[in-house]
């Protein structure tokens, strides 16, 4: 039953790629999302894939059509992609989009890049090829004209992959964001987030909360979810995000016969607003520093650290303000592209997280690698880094925070909504390779919901019956996979892998081919990755190598008259042997495997081995199992 309702989901999602962008075409305001959580990698992310489908929750609860999937190959993702921008641009000016990345991702040069599952990264120069760059996905996004987009990169996790040659600056880029688009990182620039602890990680437990704050604008939600990350990782993981939406863009709203907020959000709205106008200096340390954050800009930094150099958090802050400026030097240096922009971050930041980066764009541009003694410097708008702010820059480890005490006003600020707590973890099934995990849905107060004005998304479509300890309805909010991956799946383009190849032939007087091992998905809350085998694998979640296993004897048969037949050939067909004449000898090559399908006779059962014997020294012709 659970093959058929998936193979009927997949053509669902065949029919609403085409029927979708039409039925909603030039709508008053129509939302789309695109969701792809990628967990499957040789060191696996235990809560990527579980941090998407809690994104898409929240994502439809705003109203928007959500299409998702997981661990996805470079083609498939682009495929994928090129039909959500199609829907997109099918809805008009109006149309409201937001991408959700979870994963692993890298910086080179300025660039941030998605690293699909499966892609080999072991220099810098396979960065280009095997990984997908984030402007690729963002200036066709910006392009479309829409109403507003919301990109949304949780890609600062610790990067496994070793390489080659010059290292990479550490973390994301930082992003200018195209007019009408909001940028966020789910790490402040230049910094690694800590290792998130299953099922759900803090940047995506903290943004699924405060996408729900019904009446704030998505800025402000952004703004939110950096301070709740903070609370949630005590202090060691500080979110960022840049936006040029205007008018403001409202996801959720209270109905005109809401109750009246409770005095838990009444507080919090009076101290957000002290948090945003007031001065820092005059905010005390502790609620100082919670303004510091949640405005997240380099002057409010640095008038924390000018007014309380002493304080608890003033380390913190002072690390996120040398990441920021050094961020910012090197971001614009890469607009310049000059040797001068490139010597000009040299002579500041030697030893910089981006000196690499410097270095191989100036042997592009066939320059020194170092900054002669004389040339016309740029400017950056702020002082030469202090030998203190240095110090931060440690090419053995990545920039992290330290693991503080949260303040209180951290945690008055940014309360979550009182209706909505993260659902217990999703089971994963042995077909759910590209799907996204169906969390159990919460749906909001009848007085919270998307404004009239936005149209209505896909109705949702059964995918399965609740499990023993679910209490909620049987229909859930469906998360559509792309068509080009349903295509893919239907056609067994990418489930191909997973099917257990038939038992080759063992070539003459070698031991039978065992068939491989049944290939076992892990469940995505484990703490600790599995042992990956990736060797054959390319672009999907690479199997799991299951323990070995004993292989049993081969069954023979009596010898009988006539041709022999060997028992364990991969089909029932006996093989055809024919008597050519000794002068000449024609051998038909095999199918894969390789090895020629060997002529035995075989002894009746005894309790000795099996003896095999080879045909008299005349010329044979096999032909090859079919």
């Amino acid at each position: 039953m659970r093959i058929i309702t998936r193979f009927f989901t997949l053509l669902a999602a065949l029919a609403l790629a085409f029927a979708a962008p039409a039925a909603r075409a030039q709508t008053a305001e129509a939302r789309f999302a695109f969701v792809i959580g990628n967990d499957g990698y040789e060191a696996p992310l235990p809560t990527a894939a579980n941090d998407a489908a809690l994104i898409a929750d929240a994502l439809r609860t705003s109203g928007f059509d959500v299409t998702g999937a997981r661990n996805l190959d470079q083609d498939t993702f682009r495929a994928s992609y090129r039909e959500f921008l199609q829907k997109v641009a099918a809805a008009g000016p109006n149309a409201v989009s937001a991408l959700y990345l979870s994963g692993h991702g890298l910086q080179l040069e300025g660039e941030n890049y998605f690293v699909p599952v499966g892609a080999k990264i072991g220099r810098d120069s396979d960065i280009g090829l095997n990984a997908i760059r984030i402007s690729d996905l963002t200036r066709p996004l910006a392009g479309l004209g829409g109403r507003a987009a919301i990109v949304v990169l949780d890609l600062a996790a610790p990067s496994p992959f070793q390489l080659q040659g010059q290292p990479l600056a550490p973390g994301m880029a930082l992003m200018d964001p195209d007019t009408g688009v909001l940028v966020a990182l789910s790490q402040a620039p230049g910094m690694v987030a800590p290792a998130g602890a299953p099922p759900y990680g803090a940047y995506a437990q903290a943004l699924a909360e405060m996408l729900r704050v019904a009446g704030v604008p998505v800025e402000e939600a952004m703004e939110l979810a950096r301070v709740r990350t903070a609370e949630l990782t005590r202090n060691t993981q500080v979110p960022w995000s840049a936006s040029k939406i205007t008018p403001p863009l409202i996801l959720l709203e209270r109905a005109a016969d809401a109750p009246p907020p409770s005095s838990t959000e009444e507080k919090a709205a009076a101290l957000n607003t002290a948090l945003t106008t007031g001065a820092i200096k005059t905010l005390g340390p502790q609620r100082g520093y919670a303004a510091a954050l949640k405005r997240d800009q380099v002057a409010d930094y640095q008038e924390y650290v000018d007014n309380y150099p002493q304080a608890a958090h003033a380390r913190n802050v002072r690390a996120i303000l040398a990441a920021r400026r050094e961020a910012l030097a090197w971001q614009r240096s890469a607009v310049g592209n000059t040797p001068s922009a490139y010597w000009s971050y040299l002579r500041r930041y030697p030893d910089g997280p981006h000196a690499p980066d410097a270095r191989r764009r100036l042997a592009r541009l066939s320059a020194a690698a170092e900054p002669p003694p004389r040339f016309e410097p740029i400017d950056f708008g702020f002082a030469p880094p202090s030998r203190d702010e240095m110090t931060f820059f440690d090419r053995r480890r990545p920039l992290m925070l330290d693991d503080e005490e949260t303040p209180v006003e951290i945690v008055e600020a940014a309360p979550p909504p009182r209706w909505w707590r993260p659902p217990p973890p999703p089971v994963f099934e042995d077909d759910d390779d590209f799907f996204l995990p169906t969390t159990r849905f919460e749906p909001p107060p009848r007085f919270i919901r998307a404004p009239d004005f936005v149209a209505e998304p896909v109705r949702p479509i059964f995918d399965r019956p609740p499990g023993p300890a679910d209490s909620g309805p049987s229909i859930s909010p469906f998360v559509a996979i792309p068509a080009a991956l349903a295509a893919g799946i239907l056609a067994g383009k990418l489930l191909s892998k997973k099917k257990n190849a038939p038992a080759a032939l063992a070539p003459t007087g070698a031991a039978p081919v065992a068939p491989p091992p049944p290939r076992v998905m892990p469940p995505v809350t484990s703490a600790t990755g599995p042992v990956i085998n990736n060797a054959t694998v390319t672009g999907i979640r690479p199997p799991v190598v299951a323990p070995p296993t004993t292989v049993a004897p081969p069954v023979l048969r009596p010898t009988l008259p006539g041709p022999p037949t060997l028992t364990n050939a991969p089909t029932t067909a006996p093989a055809t042997v024919t008597t050519a004449p000794p002068t000449t000898t024609t051998t038909r090559p095999a199918l894969p495997p390789t090895t020629t399908a060997p002529v035995v006779t075989t002894t009746p059962p005894t309790t000795s081995p099996p003896v095999v014997t080879t045909t008299p020294p005349t010329t044979t012709t096999t032909r090859p199992a079919t």
